[in-house]
């Protein structure tokens, strides 16, 4: 893990952090590059299952990837990708993804951008909804140490219906999302914990710091929003009503949210939200068969993509006829011409294939074939995931 941190300022994981890390992420997943007894580089994959359109798939997460500066430019990356993809082959886990540190690394081993995410910075002033509604249930505030019980259930609702997302095991809501040491705090408050209940059934909950902050007497602190979710829309309206309206701060702050989030429809003003992107998750799919049977298409159609892999040696170059009825090999000749990491970038729902063919990342080969791989690929909502990992 040093070569990583190298790059954040800090030195070597100390003994605490190193434990909290490996109860999430087995040591024979980790990966590193020697040069006699010290690590230059090192990698690893958290053993995932991830959340694809009509189902989930077994998932490497890619994490803590780096090299150190006085090795760079020698092949360490691509000896660790090497090394880390062909073990996640043999497990027998057909796609990894990853959050990208810069968004130029990844595609030449075959990742392709799946998703965009965004962030937004309100003025509490300009909050106002577009519609008032008559709150129901109750929020009330839960020590983090003791909310798994009340928030998992919400999260694991969610997160089955929405692809990007990962089921999270009972250890990394200890270890990560509900833990607060001081060196994850930083200069940021505490973390908070809010649970909204209707009927006594927990249906949604809220992760958040408050950062307080004053200026000739005036508030100009914020709430940093780490993670709303709510299990219906009414709930997720009524938590992100309780967020916005916290006294004594001024403005709202949240990152990693969908492209489709609720918010921007909910606001009267929703260009106060500031909403900006930047890239997301990126997918390699490492079995082409396995990873495109794990998700659902629309009925009644199918489409042949012949598919380019030069960084993967197994079968997963030639052509494939996807559709509701499943995925096969075929000598029918393809509609479509693409390198695997476009394949990726529709691979969740977060591009369409018009999108890719009007950036030049796929080739119609057969008249209307991009428009027909649109409707069997269709999904109804954008991919998200909700922390970098």
């Amino acid at each position: 893990m040093a070569p990583i941190r190298y790059y954040f300022g800090r030195s070597a994981p100390d003994e605490d952090q190193a434990e909290r890390f490996t109860r999430v992420l087995p040591a024979e997943r980790m990966y590193a590059a020697w040069v006699g007894n010290r690590a230059v580089g090192g990698s690893g994959a958290f053993p995932f299952q991830l959340t694809v359109p009509g189902g989930r798939v077994s998932a490497a997460g890619v994490t803590v990837t780096a090299v150190l500066p006085t090795h760079r430019r020698r092949g360490v990356l691509r000896a660790m990708m090497r090394a880390l993809l062909d073990a996640c082959h043999a497990r027998g886990e057909p796609v990894a993804y990853l959050w990208a540190t810069e968004d130029t690394i990844y595609g030449r081993f075959g990742f392709g951008l799946a998703s965009f995410t965004a962030e937004i910075d309100l003025a509490r002033e300009r909050s106002a909804f577009h519609a008032s509604f008559a709150t129901s249930g109750r929020v009330q505030l839960i020590p983090p140490a003791t909310a798994e019980e009340l928030v998992a259930p919400i999260y694991e609702r969610v997160a089955a219906e929405t692809p990007g997302m990962f089921a999270r095991s009972s250890a990394w809501w200890q270890a990560r999302t509900l833990d607060d040491p001081g060196w994850r705090r930083g200069s940021s408050g505490d973390l908070q914990c809010a649970v909204l209940e209707n009927e006594r059934r927990p249906t949604a909950y809220a992760l958040y710091r408050m950062n307080s902050s004053v200026e000739r007497g005036l508030q100009t602190g914020s709430v940093a929003v780490i993670e709303a979710v709510g299990d219906s829309p009414e709930a997720t309206r009524t938590i992100w009503r309780y967020l916005l309206d916290i006294d004594w701060m001024a403005r709202v702050k949240a990152w990693l949210l969908p492209l489709d989030h609720p918010l921007l429809l909910l606001l009267a003003e929703p260009r106060r939200l500031g909403f900006s992107l930047r890239d997301g998750v990126w997918v390699r799919v490492l079995d082409v068969k396995a990873a495109l049977s794990a998700r659902s298409y629309q009925p009644h159609d199918y489409v042949v993509i012949e598919v380019a892999d030069e960084f993967c040696p197994w079968k997963n170059a030639g052509c494939w006829r996807v559709g509701f009825d499943g995925v096969e090999r075929t000598d029918r000749p393809p509609g479509l011409r693409c390198h695997v990491s476009s394949l990726g970038s529709v691979y969740l729902g977060g591009f369409t294939w018009t999108q890719l063919a009007r950036a030049l990342r796929i080739q119609e080969l057969i008249p209307g074939a991009t428009a027909r791989a649109d409707n069997v690929f269709q999904v109804t909502s954008s991919p998200w995931c909700p922390e970098i990992f």
